[in-house]
């Protein structure tokens, strides 16, 4: 694969250009040990190499193929792709990477598959937004390691997911964060907010609320294990199926959470991405 960007700055070093696009030091060190090649207006030269104003640098690295990950066929829901990115609409109980316990059916599997028989020529899926397996809605993949480096790079504020929730109870505010810090409980998967844990932010606004349940826009400023979960049975108001943190399971048998939408800037042409997902009808049903 191969990547081509023009330097728009003074004379400086093939490696500072890199740098400053958004590639990390890990993937010049691989050009370092001769898994992959750089070239200043097509000519083969080194990292050090001095490019003036206006050439161009080009970064050629392998085609990857993990061959330990298998390639399932199924069908996806794909809610855009360009080059670069992929972005898939997660159902509910899929799991997103293999794991000791399934290592032929997750999302990976599935994917790498998808880019198989569309004779993709990287068929390494790089996950950049994992679900938890019972949470549906929008996962963004990086088609190649170029994408993964430099997504990593995005500014904050230029990268923003939201969820909707269900959750049990009347809402008393329509907009409101919670600021508490979560912490594991022992050995246990389970967490919770204690005042040694790490900082956790949510932030939320009040979609619809009914006798029994609302619904919930949920924004992360922090990205704790189970977050969401964890937060919203802190005060009081578990999410719907969620019994991990004591939601009711009499009509909903996993966590009522869907990532609904994604905006980022894309890295390689500074253009602004918007995916939106709606809620699946396991879901929406409780909102009727």
């Amino acid at each position: 694969m191969k990547f081509t960007w023009i330097n728009e700055k003074n004379e400086q070093t093939v490696k500072k250009v890199l740098l400053e696009k958004g590639i990390s030091q890990r993937l010049l060190s691989q050009v370092r040990r001769g898994e992959g090649s750089v070239l200043v207006d097509g000519i083969s030269c080194k990292l050090s190499q001095k490019v003036l104003t206006k050439q161009q640098v080009s970064l050629i690295l392998p085609q990857e193929n993990n061959e330990s990950v298998v390639a399932a066929k199924g069908e996806l829901d794909v809610l855009y792709e360009d080059q670069n990115w992929l972005v898939i609409n997660k159902p509910a109980g899929m799991t997103t990477v293999p794991g000791p316990s399934n290592r032929e059916t997750t999302l990976v599997n599935y994917v790498k598959g998808y880019l198989i028989a569309k004779k993709e020529e990287n068929t390494v899926p790089h996950i950049i937004t994992r679900l938890d397996r019972f949470t549906s809605g929008i996962v963004l993949i990086a088609k190649n390691k170029i994408a993964q480096a430099m997504i990593d790079k995005v500014e904050p504020s230029n990268f923003e997911k939201k969820y909707l929730a269900i959750v049990e109870g009347k809402i008393k505010k329509t907009h409101d964060i919670i600021d508490a810090p979560i912490g594991r409980v022992g050995s246990n998967i389970n967490r919770q907010v204690m005042p040694d844990g790490q900082r956790a932010i949510t932030e939320y606004w009040l979609e619809t609320q009914s006798d029994n349940y609302a619904a919930i826009k949920v924004k992360l400023h922090t990205g704790r294990t189970h977050q969401i979960r964890v937060h919203f049975s802190s005060i009081g108001h578990p999410l719907l199926g969620d019994e991990l943190y004591g939601g009711d399971v009499t009509d909903l048998k996993r966590q009522a959470l869907h990532a609904s939408e994604l905006c980022f800037v894309d890295p390689f042409t500074n253009q602004k991405i918007k995916i939106y997902s709606a809620l699946p009808q396991d879901m929406s049903v409780f909102l009727q």
